[in-house]
């Protein structure tokens, strides 16, 4: 029995010291947290990506179940130990950890390697040799890279969307992950969940867009929110303005039918006495020709008879003259 429990308790320590090994072993200088140093290799994440904005650096994106990642991890790990001397720090992203952090740098390939200068970017597509890579870094090569465009800069605007949008797609596939695998959903049953959750999630954001479009009409709001009596009141209102103006209009437009009508007579009547005039004119126009023919016709009779006695006087004083010629003769 004693022997039994010495045994049983030197199996209990054996395995205490070894337990306390394993966590010695698996250190964080080895495992780390995001954020915190891995080594010689800076583990970055969404929480402190914005390191690589001051300073030179070299950042790798990779995936532990992506073979070409695994393939340049040695070398990756012997370029960080130069580092000190290259002046820069190299750090690494897992992006099935951070894909909101992939997202803001855009990575579609695996791996994908950034240099950062000072918050400016420019994409390695090198050699993944540690040899190379270092010749990157004492040559200068990264000098004749064109760096990311402004626009597409991880530190720029829309890359921030572009970040929400992958942290949103990785939780996304983490629920449906947790629906397929813990609860034991059908992946079917998984996608018809997620349809009628963007449904609703779509007819809600209507409804908040309505009560948006409300709130910025204040003239529908006031008027939902008089009382009938009002509204009856000034209906009532405007159909006695209208009424009055109406009459009004009617009113005015006898009048002027009326002046019209007068304004008719008296024209009327102006013509008449017009016309009047024009015969009475015409009549003495008549007479005075008629008098004026008349003198006329006396002055030529006077001018006959005239004419007639001069005609006997020349006639008798030729006579005369030869008489008296006779007489001187004889």
């Amino acid at each position: 029995m004693a022997a039994g429990a010495r045994r049983a308790g030197l199996g209990a320590a054996g395995t205490a010291l070894l337990a306390a090994g394993l966590v010695l072993a698996l250190s964080p200088s080895e495992v780390g947290s995001p954020g915190e140093q891995r080594g010689h290799v800076r583990v970055l994440s969404a929480a402190n990506w914005s390191l690589v904005l001051q300073g030179q650096w070299m950042v790798q994106f990779y995936a532990p179940w992506c073979p070409a990642c695994q393939q340049i991890e040695a070398a990756w790990e012997n370029f960080a130990k130069g580092s000190e001397h290259l002046d820069i720090t190299v750090g690494k992203v897992d992006v099935t950890q951070e894909p909101g952090l992939s997202g803001r740098f855009f990575v579609t390939t695996l791996p994908t390697i950034y240099h950062a200068k000072d918050g400016v970017f420019r994409r390695y597509r090198g050699s993944r040799t540690s040899e190379d890579l270092r010749g990157y870094i004492l040559e200068r090569k990264w000098e004749a890279v064109e760096p990311v465009a402004g626009w597409k800069s991880p530190s720029s605007i829309m890359m921030h969307g572009m970040a929400g949008l992958f942290h949103f797609s990785g939780w996304i596939r983490q629920i449906h992950s947790y629906f397929t695998g813990t609860l034991g959903i059908h992946v079917w049953g998984s996608y018809a969940i997620f349809i009628l959750s963007t449904l609703l999630i779509g007819l809600i954001l209507g409804l908040i867009l309505v009560l948006i479009a409300d709130c910025l009409c204040p003239s529908k709001r006031r008027y939902r929110e008089e009382t009938s009596v009002e509204l009856i009141e000034r209906e009532n209102a405007e159909l006695t303005a209208v009424e009055e103006v109406e009459e009004a209009e009617e009113f005015s437009a006898n009048e002027l039918e009326e002046a019209a009508e007068e304004k008719e007579d008296i024209s009327d009547g102006e013509d008449g006495a017009k016309s009047s005039e024009e015969a009475n004119s015409s009549e003495d126009g008549s007479e005075e020709d008629s008098a004026v023919d008349e003198g006329s016709g006396t002055e030529e009779t006077e001018d006959i008879c005239e004419q007639q006695p001069t005609d006997s006087e020349t006639q008798s004083s030729v006579r005369q003259r030869k008489s008296q010629v006779a007489d001187n003769g004889l």
